[in-house]
């Protein structure tokens, strides 16, 4: 009968051995599997910061070319730290002025980062303008060798349609 009993006894160690076992695996691949989910979810995290900075910086740069900021880039090195988004989901500045109004007080005071006037106003040299039929320019009239009164008048043809653009008309 004591053989049966240690027979009994081995198969109960071997069998709870075996559990052991199981279990042991069953940690370590859990272990695993949360070790993993936690890699992931610091990826997701680097991810959503990546795109929130991108869709922020996209943002900014939009205004200041809305403003007709023409140094885009210094002017967006000089206020991208000051943008922030607000828990509504906007965008917003230091003491919580909207991006819109902070970027044309920006612009406001810093003028230098507008394009550059076009010559001209009282003292300036004046060519003589023409009337509306003689501003006409076909762009295939413009050409090698042209005389020096023709590309005088593409020059001021271009300079008039160049202003009236920067001025929005």
């Amino acid at each position: 009968m004591e053989e049966g009993k240690e027979g009994g006894q081995e198969d109960i160690r071997v069998a709870l051995r075996e559990v052991l076992e199981e279990f042991l695996k069953g940690e370590q691949k859990r272990e695993s599997l949360e070790q993993r989910v936690n890699e992931l979810a610091e990826e997701n995290r680097k991810a959503k910061a990546v795109a929130e900075e991108s869709e922020r910086s996209a943002a900014v740069r939009a205004e200041l070319q809305r403003q007709g900021v023409a140094k885009l880039d210094l002017a967006y090195r000089a206020i991208k730290d000051d943008i922030f988004r607000g828990e509504d989901g906007r965008l917003l500045a230091q003491g919580g002025v909207e991006l819109k109004d902070h970027v044309a007080q920006f612009v406001m005071e810093n003028p230098e980062l507008l394009p550059a006037r076009m010559a001209g106003g009282s003292g300036s040299p004046t060519g003589q303008r023409s009337g509306p039929a003689d501003r006409r320019l076909d762009l295939d009239q413009i050409r090698p060798g042209m005389s020096a009164e023709e590309m005088e008048r593409v020059r001021q043809e271009i300079a008039r349609v160049a202003s009236q653009a920067l001025r929005g008309q």
